[in-house]
């Protein structure tokens, strides 16, 4: 891929099908409230698990050219991460345990390397948990997937920080070995009480298995990207959700199988199910925050605005 210098101030989307975000219409939208003038938004994809040297030219280029101020990065964050450590000038802390980056941006001229996740992933998950749900249900949590996403909402669920009110067990279930023991290794460097069960599956059935398991009340998370970035599930068609569960899919856009499964269950098994529309606001706002060195409310009316506005500037 041949990248030509920016002519203004632009922000990066790596990703895979970014054509087809909803941030393409939103960022310009939240620029003008935002006062960020001429700054414009460009896509890089990449398909999944692509060759080093293409995250590699990518991240070169952005470093090297004035006006390109940095990227959000999704779905590629481990395996971008990985192929330009050493092009990176910092380091923070969350991406240096976890090793994946979800931000780029640029300080005193220097690339700077961020984890945002932990951050953004906590904020949407503790913006719809009832309060104290943990402590007063004794449920697990569930993550199908153990990629950048699962990650950092493990580290937010496990810390000691929670006390009372964190799961009873983290269950982590993905296809990939390397990706379960990696989250492991990571896992074992956070101070934390809760149990943690890896399971590595070959089939949606063996997801199925876990949910039949389960407390009521249990948190279940669609971390994989299938119905989004791959078509497809990763629970079976006959999958049962545990009563009183909260079902949430990091999913907002695509073919959202998965909510499909939960929603058809809503009312049978009394499930509060989410999408990822909060977390990508979250997401994207701390990016952008970090890439123009501006302040972004997280809760109040300055970030209720900034919802409304992606509401109606993502209409079709």
């Amino acid at each position: 891929m041949l990248y030509q210098p920016a002519t203004q101030p632009t922000l990066y989307f790596i990703g895979v099908t970014t054509g087809q975000s909803s941030i393409m219409r939103v960022f310009p939208a939240w620029a003008r409230h935002l006062g960020l003038k001429d700054a414009i938004i460009k896509g890089i994809d990449f398909p999944l698990h692509a060759e080093p040297g293409a995250y590699r030219a990518a991240v070169a280029f952005i470093k090297a050219d004035p006006l390109s101020l940095g990227a959000l990065v999704t779905t590629h964050k481990i395996d971008l991460f990985k192929a330009c450590r050493d092009l990176f000038d910092s380091v923070d802390p969350h991406a240096d345990l976890m090793d994946e980056t979800s931000c780029l941006s640029k300080h005193d001229g220097k690339l700077v390397c961020h984890a945002k996740d932990p951050i953004s992933s906590g904020l949407a998950l503790d913006g719809f948990l009832p309060p104290d749900h943990f402590a007063i249900t004794g449920a697990e949590a569930f993550l199908i997937g153990a990629g950048g996403s699962a990650i950092a909402l493990t580290w937010h669920l496990m810390r000691r920080e929670r006390g009372p009110n964190a799961p009873s067990r983290i269950i982590v279930s993905d296809r990939s070995q390397s990706r379960l023991d990696e989250i492991r290794r990571i896992h074992g460097s956070i101070a934390s009480d809760v149990p943690v069960d890896y399971l590595r599956v070959g089939t949606p059935s063996d997801n199925d298995a876990v949910l039949n398991t389960l407390r009521p009340g249990a948190l279940i998370i669609n971390a994989t990207g299938l119905g989004k970035d791959a078509p497809g599930s990763p629970l079976a068609s006959l999958v049962k959700f545990p009563r009183n569960g909260i079902v949430w899919d990091l999913n907002y856009r695509g073919e959202l199988i998965f909510l499909r499964q939960a929603r058809a269950q809503k009312d049978a098994q009394t499930l509060q199910i989410e999408d990822g529309w909060t977390y990508f606001i979250h997401g994207w706002t701390q990016v952008i925050a970090e890439v123009f060195h501006i302040a972004i409310p997280t809760t109040g009316p300055g970030f209720e605005a900034l919802s409304q506005i992606a509401i109606e500037a993502s209409k079709p």
